[in-house]
């Protein structure tokens, strides 16, 4: 589509399949939805084909490219919705900073965050549409391609997680140098997640705008913190931005999309989870669905959370995984996931069987219940 980063974000297409949305406000579905983190990814032939001369934030700047990305996953498998192809790390690059993909060890600050004093070259105030429009426009081109056939989430890392690799200056097996600051520099740690807090506020909003039908958030590094360090410095952000986002929402007349907290590792705060302001929490594939529902209740949608690995599994076993996955959880109130997100050696036939299996079982089950 040329000319495709010049369309608005109005008179979109009519959505045809609403199974994920409905599910995500607790409304009856005539099967699960599902659809699988990182889904437009380096397992599928034609992202590595189109990427393949690219830099990696590159892409993420260029709508088209975004938009294609976004577009693959949709052409191979009946995925009930579709994800925007973009990265957490445009955030902490939104502050004034600069991260580069490395091949071999992936997201890298050349300058990450040392001493309190490196606070103050953040960038306070953004612009969230002068520095991030790029997402917007590719929110915006993607939602009109999709021409109503799923609807499109949006998503941002949640503080704690862009903190934690602001300081690190990439990934890190311990978030050592991170977690310090929560209990070195308790002040300036609440000020930067404040800050972040305020842009992904903005940011999620932004991509309502774009036309984002839902949202989720990404407390990917919530499994380094304990029980308190959650509650002082991640769980007050993660309420703030949902009710921040909701209240925005409301004051520019944009629809009230659902919400999704995706906190990894965070079993003892699922309870909290469940009453921080999202209509969906997404788990990862270490906690078991009945337990996860006894603690959330069920007004709230749970999301989740098939073992990535299980992929690796012959398409039978897949299947047999899928049905036990199903029953664990029921079939309503209910968005079927994987765990973490996709690795890139999977097999796309394997996550092929995953989403058919989704949908055949949980036909099965909700015609004979």
């Amino acid at each position: 589509m040329e000319g495709g980063e010049r369309l608005l974000p109005k008179g979109f297409p009519k959505l045809k399949n609403d199974t994920f949305l409905r599910a995500a406000r607790g409304e009856e579905t005539e099967h699960t939805p599902v659809w699988c983190m990182r889904q437009a990814g380096r397992y599928l032939p034609e992202f590595r084909e189109t990427r393949a001369a690219q830099d990696f934030f590159a892409t993420c700047q260029s709508p088209k490219l975004c938009c294609e990305l976004t577009l693959q996953p949709l052409r191979r498998f009946p995925l009930d919705a579709a994800i925007i192809f973009s990265d957490i790390l445009v955030v902490p690059q939104a502050l004034g900073m600069e991260v580069v993909m490395v091949p071999g060890k992936g997201p890298t600050f050349t300058e990450p965050l040392k001493e309190v004093e490196d606070l103050l070259k953040l960038r306070q105030k953004v612009d969230v549409t002068a520095e991030l429009g790029y997402v917007f426009q590719a929110i915006t081109l993607t939602r009109h391609s999709l021409e109503g056939r799923v609807p499109l989430i949006g998503f941002s890392g949640a503080p704690w997680t862009l903190m934690s690799y602001m300081i690190e200056g990439g990934g890190s097996t311990t978030m050592a140098k991170a977690k310090s600051w929560l209990y070195r520099h308790p002040e300036a740690s609440h000020r930067l997640l404040r800050l972040l807090a305020d842009v992904v506020t903005d940011y999620l909003v932004g991509q309502v705008a774009a036309g984002a039908q839902a949202l989720q958030l990404f407390e990917s590094h919530a499994g380094h913190l304990g029980p308190e360090q959650f509650q002082d410095f991640a769980l007050p952000y993660i309420r703030d931005i949902a009710q921040g986002v909701k209240s925005k929402l409301k004051e520019e007349a944009l629809p009230l999309v659902p919400m999704i907290i995706f906190a990894k590792d965070a079993h003892y705060a699922l309870r909290d989870l469940a009453h921080a302001g999202y209509e969906v929490v997404g788990l990862d594939w270490t906690i078991r669905p009945q337990e996860a529902r006894a603690q959330i209740g069920k007004d709230v949608t749970l999301q989740g959370n098939l073992d990535p690995c299980a992929l690796y599994a012959p398409k039978e076993k897949i299947g047999e995984l899928v049905k036990k996955m199903l029953e664990g959880f029921g079939t309503q109130r209910y968005i079927a996931n994987l765990g973490h997100g996709l690795y890139p050696d999977m097999s796309p036939e394997h996550v092929g069987a995953f989403v058919e299996a989704v949908h055949a079982h949980s036909r099965h089950i909700n015609k004979h219940s």
